[in-house]
Formats: C-alpha cells, structure tokens, sequence
C-alpha cells in the first residue's frame, strides 16, 4: 500500500507548463535530429554498417571492431533512437503530472512515444530489405508524421482550453489545408527523387528505378507550386488583416526558398552529401513551418468557468409547518 501510495504521489508531482511546453520542443528537435543522423547514415554508406536487425550482427547487439566505422555509425545512430524514446517517455509523463490536465494532450504524446518504436521497426525493415528505396523512403515519412504530432503537442500546449474559432474566412483555410496537402505531396515525391539517385546507403543496395531526371522534374513542378501557393497565402492574410498568419506565411517563403536553393545547387553539382544532407534537414523545416501556417488560421479561446448554480428558493411558507 505505502508503495502505491509513493508512485501516486510522485505521478501527482506537480509539472508547470513551462517545463511541459520545454519538453515538448525538445521532442520536436530530437525527431529532427534523429533525421538528419540517419541522413548521415545513408549519406556516408553505412546503411548496412549493422547488416541485421534487432543484433548489429547475428552474434552481437553492438558493433564490434571489424565492421569499422560504418558499422560504429550504423550502430550510434540506433542508440540515439533510445534517448528520442526518453524524451517522448518525459514528455508523456508530465502532460499525466501536469495539473490541471490539457484536454488532448495525452493522445498526441502517446502518439509521439509510439512513433519512436515504430520507427525503429521501420529502420529494421530498411536493413532486413537491404535498403529497399521504397522502405527507405517510407521510413523517412513516418518520421514526418512523428515529427508532425510532435509539433502539434507543442503548439497545444501553448494554447488555452477554450474552444477552437478560425482567425481567416473560410475559403482561405481551405486553401490553408490545400497547400498543407501539396507541401505533404513534395515530401512524398522528394523520397523518390532520393530513391532514384546515388546515395542507397550502400554500395550494393537497389535503386528505385525512377529516372532521375524526370522525378526531380516532378519534384521541382510541385516546389514551385507550393511556393506559388504559400505567396498567396500570404497576400490573401494581409488583405483580410490576419497578421499572424501572414508572419507564418511568410516564414513558409523563406524555408521554401532556402530549401529550394540547397536542391537546385545539389542538383547541379551532382548530389554532394553534404547539401543533400542540409536538405534531409530544411524538409523537416519545411513540414514544420507548413504547420505554422495552419495554426496560423484558428486559435482556441480561453475557457469559460461554469457560471455558479444559483440557489433554489423555498416555497413561501415552506418553514412553517
């Protein structure tokens, strides 16, 4: 019993909402981090650094000296997916220590926590598959949609609990969820630019059998759209005066541009690892500010107490009796 009563009361310990809000961002930038480090997993070869999955080999869970530094890299890279784990186990801890509770906190976290296992399943397959680009690039989304209730928790947290209204006419939010829609298409369309192109992670892995040309043809269409439609977004929120929204549009340009500049010069200078590398990471930003943009459109208003039950009156002459 004294036991029980112990892990109530430390579940109990009280968490603010500035700690909360802070572990939150930190699961944001541990899942882009773990992006950007499994880039470099690919980027460097070392996709099959551990050739089998759960074991770094079929005798070992970690690398041993023969495998080199590919393995070493294979096999950091794994460990980091413990510590995203960590912050996702802190981060779903205090949303349940956090009094009084945040309405829908609790499935977003979970949700995150449960992204990290998957991912490593995911990450399993890719070597199980040896790299199969399709895997691969599968693998890559799934870390955006982490990536993306990551980001959703942070920003509720941030928010009362009132209700939600919209901060722009409806057919701008419309065209908010329209270009949310084609920014998730390029990211799709950007993994099979990946998949058709040099860097398999191994030497000896397949390629996707795209042309590579053609798809990043495709992949350079769908930018331009989405700038095209971001600049929109931002003109449109300046003339019904939705400054928050035109900031976040804005920021959606400039990530856009960056983003497209680190393609085209890693495209015609034929893929070097580290630009590709710098765009494995403005994708998450891209993801990440397209989100911007969408919050941009609503906001939650705080809520209202209950009003206090008035009291009943007696019946005249109830008291005489």
């Amino acid at each position: 019993m004294r036991r029980i009563r112990s892990v109530k009361r430390s579940v109990r310990f009280p968490v603010s909402s500035t700690l909360l809000r802070r572990l939150a961002l930190a699961s944001i930038i541990a899942n882009v981090a773990i992006v950007v480090t499994g880039g470099a997993v690919r980027l460097t070869a070392s996709g099959l650094g551990c050739p089998t999955w759960p074991r770094c080999t079929d005798d070992s869970y970690t690398t041993t000296a023969e495998m080199g530094v590919h393995g070493v890299i294979e096999f950091g890279n794994r460990l980091l997916t413990f510590a995203v784990g960590i912050i996702a186990l802190a981060v779903v801890v205090a949303v349940l220590a956090h009094r009084p509770r945040r309405r829908g906190t609790l499935p977003l976290a979970v949700g995150v926590l449960l992204g990290i296992p998957a991912q490593a399943v995911l990450g399993g397959i890719t070597v199980l598959t040896n790299l199969n680009p399709w895997v691969v690039g599968l693998h890559f989304l799934a870390s955006m949609a982490v990536i993306a209730a990551a980001y959703a928790l942070w920003r509720r947290l941030g928010e009362p609990d009132g209700p939600v209204t919209p901060t722009v006419p409806a057919p701008l939010r419309t065209l908010a969820w329209i270009t949310t829609a084609v920014s998730a298409s390029v990211l799709v369309v950007g993994t099979w630019v990946t998949g058709s192109g040099p860097h398999a992670g191994d030497h000896g892995a397949a390629r996707n059998g795209l042309d590579p040309t053609q798809i990043s043809q495709v992949h350079a269409d769908g930018v331009f759209l989405l700038i095209g439609l971001s600049v929109a977004l931002y003109f449109a929120f300046r003339a019904v005066g939705a400054a928050r929204a035109a900031r976040a549009a804005a920021v959606l340009i400039a990530v856009e541009l960056g983003q497209g500049v680190i393609g085209f010069v890693q495209y015609f200078t034929h893929l070097p690892a580290v630009l590709v590398g710098a765009h494995m990471l403005g994708s998450c930003l891209v993801l990440l500010a397209t989100l911007g943009v969408l919050f941009a459109t609503r906001e939650r208003l705080p809520a209202v107490p209950p009003a206090p039950a008035e009291p009943v009156a007696e019946p005249v002459g109830a008291g005489a009796a």
